[in-house]
């Protein structure tokens, strides 16, 4: 038996473990875990240490005292899925650490609604924002959560009705392999209200619509699918713009976006889709447009999408280092918007811009070369079929200049 060895448990404690288990807890002169687990253990007569103290703190003491002694440290269900495992594996070494995993609450969940689960996505929201949960959720059928006291399922629920998200059916299980163990199925609507939902639970969605498909990977949506000023049409991003300047951001499912001049969020609104474990910041002066992009992102289930009101650069100071900046409105500020967007891009990050005007790209272009850049440079022309009578003719739109770089290594600043 290796020094340390990490048992999962489940809400039953002694009963459910195995004999390996059992016997890994008796040969122990050290036993670790949460002031919960710990008490499944009154008989254990060796020196126990808690988590209560410290998860850093309680693994360096762990380290220490397995060089001389057996340790062997508690864990909820299977401790390397979303548990504590690799932290125990990174601090101790992993040559050093045997696992004997308990059934997961996802598997016992799954188990007690009688749902196969393997082509289901598993999201933590155990200690972590919600955030994006609704991005990720767009394109999955079967999803189980992991909740806690900030985000409880009823916290969960009203989240996704928010966001007009209303397709799923909602299984909560409740303190599973415990003898008060409960499993209740509830509309996302009732579960919003539910307030008898104990702390130790598993949520799972399971889409309501038998024909459900997910929606396009990459969503080249009509200008018509979001609000913007009117009879201001040319204030939005035409969607083969769009799908061209989102191409050249060279975006991840987690990057982090600064849509600068944001006007309605189309930019920002498909950015979000694209990186849902990732977030944007859309940044926009005039107080009709903020409003038109906290609009558009609800209409859209888009939660990962974080609406600035201010000028840039000035509102873009305090924001996280961003992986792509779009610039698509720069209300004369164009050159020291290049300057931050260089300044601040992380390792490798891209900068694209839009220019309609023969002013903005000529600034824009001189503000790229004042950085020692050579920008890929594009004019892009477009012309869209339009019914005239029995007809069809072709419909020019108004021509623009997208400009692309990486950020150069020169540029390399202090990061936020």
């Amino acid at each position: 038996m290796k020094p340390v060895v990490v048992v999962g448990i489940g809400d039953d404690g002694c009963l459910g473990l195995s004999a390996r288990a059992a016997n890994a807890v008796a040969q122990a002169r050290v036993l670790v875990g949460g002031k919960r687990h710990l008490e499944f253990f009154p008989q254990f007569s060796g020196e126990r240490l808690s988590f209560s103290g410290g998860i850093g703190a309680t693994l360096e003491r762990v380290a220490e005292l397995a060089q001389e002694n057996q340790v062997c440290v508690l864990a909820s269900g299977d401790p390397l899925f979303f548990g504590i495992g690799a932290q125990v594996a990174r601090k101790v070494g992993a040559e050093h650490v045997e696992f004997i995993p308990h059934p997961s609450s996802i598997q016992l969940a799954f188990g007690r609604i009688g749902v196969a689960w393997d082509d289901a996505e598993v999201i933590s929201l155990h200690g972590r924002p919600r955030e994006g949960l609704c991005t990720r959720l767009r394109p999955l059928a079967k999803v189980a959560l992991l909740t806690d006291a900030e985000n409880s399922p009823p916290v969960l629920a009203r989240h996704l009705l928010e966001y007009g998200e209303r397709g799923f059916t909602a299984w909560v299980c409740e303190s599973l392999g415990n003898p008060e163990e409960r499993v209740r199925c509830f509309s996302l609507e009732a579960l919003s209200e539910c307030t008898d939902i104990g702390p130790l639970n598993v949520l799972v969605l399971l889409r309501t619509d038998p024909s459900w498909r997910p929606p396009p990977r990459l969503s080249f949506l009509h200008e018509d699918a979001f609000a913007k000023r009117m009879p201001k049409k040319g204030l939005i991003t035409k969607r083969e713009v769009r799908l061209l300047s989102l191409a050249q951001m060279e975006l991840r499912a987690d990057s982090v976006v600064w849509d600068i001049g944001a006007g309605s969020g189309s930019v920002g609104i498909e950015a979000a889709l694209l990186a849902p474990r990732g977030r944007v910041h859309a940044i926009e002066v005039d107080p009709e447009g903020v409003a038109l992009c906290r609009e558009n992102a609800i209409a859209h289930g888009v939660d990962n999408l974080r609406v600035i009101e201010g000028r840039a650069p000035e509102a873009l100071e305090g924001l996280e280092a961003p992986d792509a900046v779009f610039v698509g409105g720069s209300k004369g500020s164009m050159r020291d918007i290049i300057d931050v967007a260089f300044t601040r891009l992380r390792e490798g990050g891209r900068l694209v811009v839009n220019a309609i005007t023969l002013d903005n790209v000529a600034e824009a272009y001189a503000a790229f070369r004042a950085h020692g850049v050579t920008p890929e440079v594009m004019l892009l022309n477009v012309s869209r079929g339009e019914p005239l009578a029995h007809y069809l003719r072709y419909e020019a739109q108004n021509p623009i200049h997208i400009f692309a770089a990486t950020r150069p290594p020169a540029a390399l600043g202090d990061e936020a």
